[in-house]
Protein backbone atom coordinates (compact mmCIF):
# COMPACT_ATOMS: atom_id res chain seq x y z
CA UNK A 1 0.00 0.00 0.00
CA UNK A 2 1.38 3.29 -1.11
CA UNK A 3 2.05 5.78 2.05
CA UNK A 4 0.20 8.87 2.39
CA UNK A 5 1.69 12.66 2.40
CA UNK A 6 0.70 14.59 5.44
CA UNK A 7 -1.93 16.32 3.23
CA UNK A 8 -3.52 13.48 2.25
CA UNK A 9 -3.96 11.57 5.36
CA UNK A 10 -5.49 14.67 6.55
CA UNK A 11 -7.95 14.34 3.85
CA UNK A 12 -8.37 10.49 4.45
CA UNK A 13 -8.76 11.65 8.49
CA UNK A 14 -12.06 14.07 7.11
CA UNK A 15 -13.52 11.44 4.94
CA UNK A 16 -12.94 8.14 7.01
CA UNK A 17 -14.81 10.69 9.61
CA UNK A 18 -17.85 11.50 7.22
CA UNK A 19 -17.58 7.97 5.53
CA UNK A 20 -18.57 10.29 2.60
CA UNK A 21 -18.92 13.23 1.50
CA UNK A 22 -18.83 16.54 -0.79
CA UNK A 23 -15.59 18.87 -1.32
CA UNK A 24 -17.44 21.04 0.55
CA UNK A 25 -18.50 18.66 3.54
CA UNK A 26 -14.97 17.33 3.54
CA UNK A 27 -12.91 21.22 3.62
CA UNK A 28 -15.57 21.64 6.77
CA UNK A 29 -14.44 19.27 8.42
CA UNK A 30 -10.91 20.94 9.04
CA UNK A 31 -9.69 22.87 11.60
CA UNK A 32 -9.66 26.67 11.49
CA UNK A 33 -8.28 27.93 9.39
CA UNK A 34 -9.63 25.71 6.73
CA UNK A 35 -7.74 25.12 3.53
CA UNK A 36 -8.78 26.37 0.16
CA UNK A 37 -10.83 24.42 -1.99
CA UNK A 38 -8.81 24.17 -4.80
CA UNK A 39 -6.50 22.92 -2.36
CA UNK A 40 -8.76 19.98 -1.27
CA UNK A 41 -9.45 19.28 -4.25
CA UNK A 42 -6.08 18.68 -5.07
CA UNK A 43 -5.33 16.48 -2.91
CA UNK A 44 -8.45 14.60 -3.27
CA UNK A 45 -7.46 14.48 -6.97
CA UNK A 46 -4.41 12.28 -6.24
CA UNK A 47 -6.20 10.15 -3.72
CA UNK A 48 -8.09 9.44 -6.63
CA UNK A 49 -5.15 8.70 -8.63
CA UNK A 50 -3.77 6.40 -5.70
CA UNK A 51 -6.95 3.87 -5.48
CA UNK A 52 -7.42 5.74 -1.81
CA UNK A 53 -10.43 7.25 -2.95
CA UNK A 54 -13.88 6.65 -5.20
CA UNK A 55 -16.49 9.11 -6.19
CA UNK A 56 -19.88 9.17 -7.54
CA UNK A 57 -20.61 11.94 -9.98
CA UNK A 58 -24.06 14.09 -9.79
CA UNK A 59 -22.95 16.42 -13.03
CA UNK A 60 -20.08 17.92 -12.23
CA UNK A 61 -20.44 17.57 -8.57
CA UNK A 62 -18.83 14.24 -6.96
CA UNK A 63 -19.26 12.56 -3.97
CA UNK A 64 -16.61 10.84 -2.71
CA UNK A 65 -16.00 8.10 -0.51
CA UNK A 66 -12.74 6.03 1.21
CA UNK A 67 -11.33 3.15 -0.92
CA UNK A 68 -9.28 2.00 1.56
CA UNK A 69 -10.54 1.61 4.92
CA UNK A 70 -8.50 3.54 8.70
CA UNK A 71 -7.67 -0.08 10.03
CA UNK A 72 -6.19 -1.28 7.15
CA UNK A 73 -4.30 2.01 6.24
CA UNK A 74 -3.09 2.36 9.71
CA UNK A 75 -2.14 -1.15 10.07
CA UNK A 76 0.53 -0.77 7.30
CA UNK A 77 1.63 2.19 7.83
CA UNK A 78 2.27 0.89 11.78
CA UNK A 79 4.16 -1.72 10.60
CA UNK A 80 6.02 0.17 7.95
CA UNK A 81 6.71 2.46 11.07
CA UNK A 82 7.54 -0.61 13.26
CA UNK A 83 9.96 -2.34 10.04
CA UNK A 84 11.81 1.40 9.80
CA UNK A 85 12.36 2.58 13.28
CA UNK A 86 12.20 -1.00 15.18
CA UNK A 87 14.35 -3.31 13.11
CA UNK A 88 10.59 -5.20 12.39
CA UNK A 89 10.32 -6.22 15.86
CA UNK A 90 6.63 -5.35 17.64
CA UNK A 91 8.97 -6.14 20.72
CA UNK A 92 11.19 -3.42 20.70
CA UNK A 93 8.60 -1.18 19.67
CA UNK A 94 6.35 -1.85 22.90
CA UNK A 95 9.54 -1.64 25.00
CA UNK A 96 10.41 1.74 23.55
CA UNK A 97 6.49 2.17 23.89
CA UNK A 98 6.34 1.47 27.30
CA UNK A 99 9.66 3.61 28.55
CA UNK A 100 9.03 6.63 26.09
CA UNK A 101 5.42 6.70 26.31
CA UNK A 102 4.87 8.86 29.46
CA UNK A 103 1.83 6.64 30.02
CA UNK A 104 0.44 6.39 33.53
CA UNK A 105 -0.37 3.69 36.12
CA UNK A 106 -3.51 2.82 34.57
CA UNK A 107 -2.47 2.82 31.19
CA UNK A 108 0.50 0.35 32.13
CA UNK A 109 -1.99 -2.13 33.66
CA UNK A 110 -4.21 -1.94 30.93
CA UNK A 111 -1.30 -2.81 28.22
CA UNK A 112 -0.28 -5.40 30.90
CA UNK A 113 -4.07 -6.95 30.70
CA UNK A 114 -4.13 -6.84 27.06
CA UNK A 115 -0.34 -8.59 26.71
CA UNK A 116 -1.55 -11.51 29.19
CA UNK A 117 -4.61 -12.27 27.77
CA UNK A 118 -2.87 -12.49 24.60
CA UNK A 119 -0.48 -14.64 25.96
CA UNK A 120 -3.67 -17.24 26.79
CA UNK A 121 -4.62 -17.14 23.55
CA UNK A 122 -1.99 -17.89 22.34
CA UNK A 123 -1.15 -21.12 24.49
CA UNK A 124 -4.71 -22.17 24.01
CA UNK A 125 -4.00 -22.41 20.24
CA UNK A 126 -0.92 -23.48 20.74
CA UNK A 127 -2.38 -26.85 22.42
Amino acid sequence: MKELTRAEEQVMQCLWSLEKGFLKDIVEQFPEPKPAYTTVSTVIRVLVKKGFIGYRAYGKIHEYYPLVDRENYFKNHFRDLIRDYFSGSPGRFASFFAREGDLNLTELEEIRNLIEEQIKQKKRKKK
